[in-house]
């Protein structure tokens, strides 16, 4: 009698790792180190590996820009979304198995108005660059990959840095 308590005790864990995502599907993203200039598209892939049956719904990846300038408690930081991409599913991930997905995600780079003026010739382009060093001005990109995996409450994700060329 005892035993059968024991395995509906571990039917449940099992249940709840199930609706938090633990043991569920895990997604890795392989995407080049460096994509191209503003206004083409990063290829990549998308990888699910679960160790049980699942189904992943869609699955939105996304290029992030984060932007800071400034030094210490001057020091401001915005995120902006420069490109998406959605895989539609349902696509069933077998468990012990993977699937691959490829993705093409278009994006634009938003120039701020001193970067179009130090694009004119190599006089302002230098003086632009020169300004951005001395505010402490960075670009950072990231690509984030979140699937939707029906029947779990949270959703497994990962994400990668991408260098993008200023195109200058």
């Amino acid at each position: 009698m005892g035993i059968c308590i024991f395995h509906k005790k571990l039917g449940m864990i099992g249940t709840f790792k199930q609706w938090l995502g633990i043991e569920g599907v895990k997604v890795v993203l392989e995407i080049p180190e460096e994509a191209g200039a503003a206004g083409e598209s990063l290829e990549g892939m998308v990888h699910l590996f679960s160790k049980h049956a699942q189904v992943v719904e869609f699955i939105r990846v996304v290029l992030i820009e984060r932007y800071s300038r400034g030094r210490g408690k001057e020091r401001l930081i915005d995120e902006y979304e420069l490109g998406e991409a959605t895989i539609q599913g349902p696509v069933e991930v077998p468990g012990g198995g993977e699937v691959t997905l490829p993705f093409s995600l278009p994006f634009q780079v938003v120039r701020s108005d001193a970067e179009e003026w130090g694009r004119q010739n190599l006089v302002f382009q230098g003086l632009t660059f020169l300004a951005s060093r001395l505010r402490n001005v960075r670009s950072e990109y990231r690509v984030e990959a979140q699937a939707k995996v029906r029947g779990t409450v949270l959703d497994p994700f990962d994400k990668q840095v991408v260098t993008i060329r200023s195109g200058y």
